[in-house]
């Protein structure tokens, strides 16, 4: 039985991730991240040799976002700085089965593995399971009386509806403009305490975001923790829940059939050299693969797809707006951008803002369309009406897919238009997101005659 789930996993410590039931579990999460899509993924975090810590900078609160637009954009596909490059905990596991590591986030990151071609794992993820190393990403822990409050501040999602072990995907957002400082995940573990996930390349601007936020903060106490040296892995595929039960400490405490999508748990699993893992049911796989498959589920890439200059309207993510916070003159509407975000929900037709631009798929005759390249009208005229931010072969559809920006009106699926490939106009046909459907663990819903 095929089925998708995201599973994330952190080992936690006294100060970090704790249950109250077992001091030495390990958290599990089914989960979709920023960075993973729709298939099945096992991230796992442990304790290691600490990384070099980025030293944030205080920002000024009228030029915070002019700053550090000039750290954004294309720089987040690798490492621009010349500071050394951390290595994650499965370095030297990384390099004995054969990965190319390149430079990514600050870190060294395998981009594919010896013996399997992107394409090839690629599929092998799609039709078994493959374990990435997202230790580069960035684990915080949000903790006191004021958690909640100040996380709602500083995102538009509803954090205070999340049950506990429930996660959400969400964005940080700058004070008055509403653009995207980085996309994020954030589960509740407990009444006012919270484990998030950012991205590695945008730690820096993160970290310094977060100090100023906080030190602006006039509500409850908010205690904030980087979980530096701590490792995560994911494992993604159909064959997750196999995989993963086989290494519970003991399958019959945890049922993995009711970890539904967005949940998490605490679980005592086995030794990572279980033999159950062989090559033919699991693999690695890199940055190669992570890309193809994330974009083939239509997921932003922060600093590609997503800046912060791009509010969450426009990136096509209204839907991170919770239903609740979206009234400008309720209390639940104070989070940073409201006053944008709330305007461009409703069209210029109907009274509101509306956007210029929106985040479209696109489906590409010819040679495939890398970010920058140009998307014009197919009219004849060659008008430019927007750009392409990612775009690779599907391995899955074998058809070469894009994401991009468009002019407002032109964003309907079904749209003809054209894109530039080295000076040659290619015929693209705007495609609805994501590219293939989604195959997420979801709770069953319940009728009212059955509840």
């Amino acid at each position: 039985m095929k089925f998708s789930r995201v599973v994330s996993t952190a080992r936690k410590s006294t100060r970090a991730l704790s249950s109250p039931k077992n001091a030495n579990s390990t958290f599990v999460r089914a989960f979709s991240s920023p960075a993973l899509n729709n298939t099945n993924t096992l991230a796992c975090s442990t304790r290691t040799t600490k990384p070099q810590q980025a030293r944030p900078t205080c920002l000024h609160p009228r030029n915070h976002q002019r700053n550090l637009t000039l750290q954004s954009h294309r720089s987040y596909a690798s490492s621009s700085s010349d500071a050394p490059l951390n290595k994650t905990a499965l370095y030297d596991l990384h390099l004995a089965h054969g990965a190319k590591m390149v430079p990514f986030g600050g870190f060294e990151m395998p981009v594919q593995y010896a013996g399997l071609s992107v394409s090839a794992s690629h599929h092998f993820t799609r039709e078994k399971a493959s374990l990435f190393d997202v230790g580069h990403m960035v684990q915080h822990r949000f903790e006191g009386p004021g958690a909640t409050e100040f996380l709602e501040r500083i995102t538009p999602g509803s954090l205070k509806s999340l049950w506990t072990h429930q996660s959400t995907l969400s964005v940080l957002l700058w004070p008055e403009t509403g653009g995207i400082v980085d996309d994020t995940v954030i589960t509740r573990l407990g009444p006012e305490l919270f484990y998030v996930v950012t991205n590695a390349a945008c730690r820096e601007k993160d970290l310094a975001y977060l100090k100023e936020q906080l030190a602006a903060w006039n509500g409850a106490e908010v205690r904030h923790e980087v979980l530096d040296g701590w490792g995560l892995v994911a494992l993604q595929g159909p064959l997750s829940e196999e995989l993963l039960t086989q290494v519970l400490g003991d399958p019959a405490e945890t049922n993995l059939r009711e970890l539904y999508f967005g949940a998490s748990l605490f679980a005592k699993v086995k030794g990572a050299a279980n033999p159950v893992l062989g090559p033919e049911k699991l693999q690695f796989a890199g940055l190669g693969a992570r890309d193809s498959l994330r974009l083939e589920a239509g997921m932003c890439l922060y600093g590609h797809d997503l800046d912060d200059t791009t509010t969450p309207v426009e990136a096509t993510l209204a839907w991170i707006v919770a239903k609740r916070r979206r009234k400008l003159t309720s209390d639940a509407a104070k989070f940073h951008g409201a006053d944008v975000i709330l305007a461009q929900l409703t069209p210029k037709s109907k009274g509101g803002s509306g956007v210029a631009r929106r985040r479209v798929g696109l489906t590409i005759e010819g040679a495939p369309a890398r970010e920058g390249a140009e998307i014009v009208s197919a009219d004849g005229t060659n008008d430019k009406i927007g750009v392409v931010t990612s775009g690779c072969p599907s391995p899955t559809l074998g058809k070469n897919i894009a994401m991009g920006y468009v002019k407002d009106g032109l964003h309907k699926a079904g749209t003809e238009v054209q894109v530039v490939v080295r000076g040659r106009s290619h015929k693209a046909v705007v495609t609805k997101l994501p590219f293939l459907t989604g195959k997420y663990w979801r709770r069953p819903v319940v009728s009212v005659e059955e509840s």
